[in-house]
């Protein structure tokens, strides 16, 4: 794939204003449009946090506790089952398991969490849990666990229909002494690059992304935009990109850090569609700019990700899903219409992208076998 911009050209949009950037968000809608038209898709899920402990400890996270915190936290196999079925009974489709990385690395009491359940390592468990949750409840598992090795990837594989790693920035200057990533051995990049090259060499459906405002310059933005589309060229099993926006919570370092505008938001959807190119399913998320969350569709975007009627986003507790009524109703005011959609997008529904097993859970629905 060759993208429909130069680097150069793609930083100095990252600026644009007024009429340039009219221009720019038409650009990037043409470009959307020429291959989605006018249908923006979402998946209906339910979040699973497995643990919320982590052995990494980013500036803007809060998803992830210390060991000292009375809200550490391993799921057992009931609570795991309790979420998950309360979400088929919602007439969700795919189970997000979201968690810490390798918390045992570091963290006696993840060790002893994983004792009491019977486990030696979050692998394991999590790739029980996600067969238990497939088996049980006919939901699909979309595994979000930090950087994996190729043999840890091809281990869920077989009951998972997607996994995700954001890659959020590739700068190693992100790990330096106050910055976003310091302290953090997962977010090195070369780590996160080889997860989702291992991933492709795999065929695995994946997710990846950029999240903006931690502290990048514009050019990192889209130096990791264009690394994204470097490894999509080479394996194409990126399935989806998400354009994510840092959000301020009290209870992180980067507290007093100030928030991308809903602008600077809509100038990245754009680029990153212009890097990217028509066929990539390009998401950001609705409930982190509730407010102005519509203009994402006029800049590109043709998916709105996960959204659950069930349980809250574990990552940004304080950003409450939107109902799917409303999500639906700002689509219509923009031009499009909104529908469901599997974990696993229609063109990776193929035994070359998806285990035997995950596939045939996927064909029992006639709508998602349709459209395969």
């Amino acid at each position: 794939m060759t993208a429909a911009i130069s680097r150069p050209e793609a930083i100095a949009l990252m600026n644009a204003t007024g009429s340039d950037l009219l221009a720019l968000m038409q650009r990037a809608s043409a470009l959307r449009d020429a291959h989605f038209g006018r249908t923006v898709t979402y998946s209906r899920k339910v979040f699973i946090p497995l643990t919320n402990l982590c052995r990494d400890k980013c500036a803007y996270c809060t998803f992830a506790v210390p060991p000292s915190s009375p809200r550490a936290k391993t799921l057992t196999p009931d609570e795991v089952l309790d979420i998950a079925r309360r979400g088929a009974a919602a007439g969700c489709k795919e189970a997000l398991f979201s968690l810490g990385e390798k918390p045992e690395e570091v963290h006696p009491l993840a060790r002893e969490h994983l004792r009491a359940l019977g486990y030696t390592s979050t692998h394991d468990y999590l790739r029980a849990m996600a067969e238990l949750v497939l088996e049980e409840t006919g939901l699909i598992p979309h595994i979000n666990c930090g950087v994996m090795t190729a043999a840890e990837i091809a281990d869920l594989r077989p009951v998972s229909g997607s996994m995700g790693l954001m890659l959020e920035n590739i700068s190693p200057r992100l790990l330096e002494p106050g910055e976003a990533h310091f302290g953090c051995v997962g977010k090195t990049p070369a780590l996160r690059l080889a997860t989702l090259a291992a991933a492709g060499e795999l065929r695995v459906p994946f997710t990846t992304g950029i999240l903006i405002g931690i502290g990048e310059t514009v050019a990192e933005r889209v130096d990791s935009l264009f690394a994204i589309a470097e490894i999509q060229a080479q394996y194409g099993h990126i399935q989806e990109v998400i354009i994510q926006n840092f959000r301020r919570k009290p209870d992180i370092r980067f507290r007093e850090k100030a928030e991308p505008s809903a602008l600077d938001m809509a100038r990245t959807i754009a680029v990153a569609r212009l890097i990217l190119g028509s066929e990539m399913s390009i998401q950001a998320p609705p409930n982190l700019t509730p407010e102005a969350y519509g203009w994402y569709l006029l800049a590109g975007i043709n998916d709105w990700g996960g959204v659950s009627p069930v349980t809250a986003d574990h990552i940004n507790p304080e950003a409450a899903w939107p109902q799917i009524d409303a999500l639906a109703a700002v689509s219509r005011n923009a031009g499009f219409t909104l529908r469901e959609r599997l974990t696993i997008y229609p063109k990776y529904l193929r035994p070359e992208f998806v285990s035997p097993r995950i596939l045939a859970y996927a064909m029992s629905n006639e709508q998602w076998a349709r459209e395969a």
